[in-house]
């Protein structure tokens, strides 16, 4: 596994904004890009102003709109699929700093964090150039008081790690459109149906049946984030829903916004206002 150290080091010598122990990296990236499984010796939260990526580690798939970012901890394997031009702000954390934090121990795992405008508006600030060193350390304690209070795990997939229910998951997000029955994936992979329930409910924490809508969900917010000309109509029938109202209530029950308010939240980071200038989408 490739351990990123030196570009980062070479990136914030010179950066005089940055405190002790907290590193800022601004970085742009093309739609497309893929950023092959690696790790860090320090901890991450990465918060992309512009655009939707899709975070991938050992325990699961994460889909990163801009009202969203990704804590990723030291050591952690994990890899970046850019779904559309991204504008990437990434504070990195040595950990002599991070241990020092009281609540240390809620940050030894991967996490996606809602973001606030208060959030958004505070990591944004850190890059700014006239900042003074008192003002970034008040800055960055403010960042890490929003995090521990933004948890949220709605465009979270977990991946089971046992063979079979691994097999069963990487064919229903191969293909996360189609209607997937149990007894028929069960057979696919060589189990029955009653242990690939199981299986599920062991390895996900989810039934088998919300594990597949979140992963249809999770396709849902994939295409809102990244197609503004899909209207929710072609997307819930794309999906496999019977109707627009029922697909909006899947998706309310994953996300707690309808696939219209999440799309307008979505395509760019929140404002003070919450605002965006997404144009309307159609339904």
């Amino acid at each position: 596994m490739t351990v990123l150290e030196t570009p980062i080091l070479r990136e914030v010598r010179s950066n005089h904004r940055s405190p002790a122990g907290v590193h800022l990296v601004a970085r742009d990236y093309p739609k497309g890009m893929r950023i092959d499984p690696h790790l860090h010796r320090e901890a991450q939260l990465i918060y992309a102003a512009k655009g939707t990526m899709q975070v991938t580690t050992p325990g699961g798939r994460w889909l990163v709109p801009p009202d969203r970012a990704v804590w990723v901890p030291a050591g952690l394997d994990h890899s970046l699929d850019l779904l559309a031009d991204i504008e990437m702000r990434t504070l990195y954390f040595d950990l002599s700093w991070l241990k020092r934090e009281q609540r240390y121990e809620g940050l030894t795992k991967e996490f996606v964090v809602r973001v606030s405008p208060l959030l958004n508006q505070a990591i944004l600030a850190l890059f700014d150039a006239r900042n003074t060193e008192e003002r970034t350390e008040l800055l960055v304690r403010l960042v890490m008081l929003e995090l521990h209070q933004a948890e949220d795990s709605a465009t979270f997939v977990p991946l089971p790690h046992e063979p079979r229910c691994r097999r069963a998951a990487m064919i229903v997000l191969d293909d996360p459109t189609g209607l997937h029955d149990i007894d028929t994936l069960a057979r696919e992979v060589g189990t029955s149906a009653r242990t690939l329930s199981r299986l599920f409910s062991t390895e996900t924490q989810l039934s088998f049946k919300s594990w597949c809508q979140r992963a249809r969900v999770a396709a849902a917010i994939q295409r809102l984030s990244t197609d503004a000309n899909v209207s929710v109509k072609q997307l819930a029938t794309q999906l496999g829903y019977a109707s627009v109202p029922a697909f909006s209530a899947a998706f309310r029950q994953v996300t707690g916004r309808t696939p219209t308010e999440f799309a307008t939240h979505s395509v760019s980071s929140p404002g003070l206002t919450g605002r965006s200038s997404t144009p309307r989408r159609r339904s």
